[in-house]
């Protein structure tokens, strides 16, 4: 029979899942890995369309007070992706858990990072194209516009070492957010695990590669679509192009969001929990 509790799981309990759950991943076929990634990248490109309507039209409101409000509804994203079921890049870096063990290989493990960062981008962008036809940007008079084209310019203008550094810290808290759902029973115990990193990195100001390949094109298609609203916008937009986007954010906060989650939290989980010790005979 198997084993029921209602207490949350420890920590070497959670690797465990943590590894078997990677094992699952990495052996989906590939249509489903795909489709799910699609499903990712809708899912965090909701969770930023509500953060930028929240934010909005804010300008009254301190500017810690705006950042933690932000966070705090952009966790709908990973609470959709981690609830719903779906396939995260930045969450699938916990995968080098079960890497590490040698329960999976490094072609499985790349092939998996490889389609759910396609998958995520093809979700994240649509996503954006479908948001730019409602015209929801004109919302608040033109406010929610304002905002998405000031998100998206400030993303392409950080320098490379501080967007990998940027890219780092976020993928700290994402995957912690994810590892923390490990040791949860219920929904409303994943919800709880959720909000509070994902709040953080938000309020922090963290780069999230695949929160960015909603909010840069979201933007670069209000410029180069309704260029008369983004020229109303006052904002210096020539800096904003699609090589910026490629070239200036979403590289190194890839890079950055790997060494974050597959190195300081996968692979450090592993060592603790899940390396292999050598027996000492007395």
């Amino acid at each position: 029979m198997a084993e029921f509790g209602v207490d949350s799981l420890l920590p070497p309990q959670m690797a465990r899942r943590v590894e078997g759950v990677g094992v699952a991943k990495a052996e989906l076929d590939t249509l489903s890995m795909f489709v799910l990634a699609l499903l990712a990248g809708a899912f965090i490109a909701l969770g930023a369309i509500f953060a930028t309507v929240a934010v909005s039209g804010s300008g009254d409101m301190a500017f810690g007070v705006k950042k933690v409000l932000g966070g705090f509804v952009f966790s709908l994203g990973l609470v959709l992706v981690v609830i719903g079921g779906a396939e995260l890049f930045t969450g699938n870096n916990l995968i080098v858990m079960a890497w590490a063990g040698g329960k999976v290989s490094t072609a499985q493990l790349l092939r998996n990072w490889l389609i759910v960062f396609a998958g995520n981008f093809v979700g994240s962008i649509g996503t954006a194209v479908i948001m730019f036809f409602t015209g929801y940007y004109r919302f608040g008079g033109g406010a929610v516009g304002l905002t998405a084209l000031s998100i998206a310019n400030s993303k392409v203008h950080l320098g490379f070492v501080q967007a990998v550094a940027l890219g780092v810290m976020c993928n700290v808290l994402v995957c912690l957010a994810v590892w923390l759902t490990f040791s949860a029973r219920t929904t409303v115990d994943k919800i709880a695990a959720i909000v509070f990193p994902i709040t953080a990195f938000v309020a922090a100001g963290f780069e999230h590669c695949v929160a960015n390949m909603y909010f840069i094109p979201f933007g670069l298609l209000i410029k180069e679509f309704d260029p008369t609203f983004a020229d109303s916008s006052g904002l210096s937009l020539e800096g904003l192009t699609w090589q910026s986007f490629f070239a200036a954010n979403l590289l190194p906060v890839t890079v950055g969001n790997i060494i974050g989650g597959a190195v300081l939290v996968a692979a450090v989980y592993w060592f603790i929990y899940l390396r292999p010790r050598m027996i000492r005979e007395d």
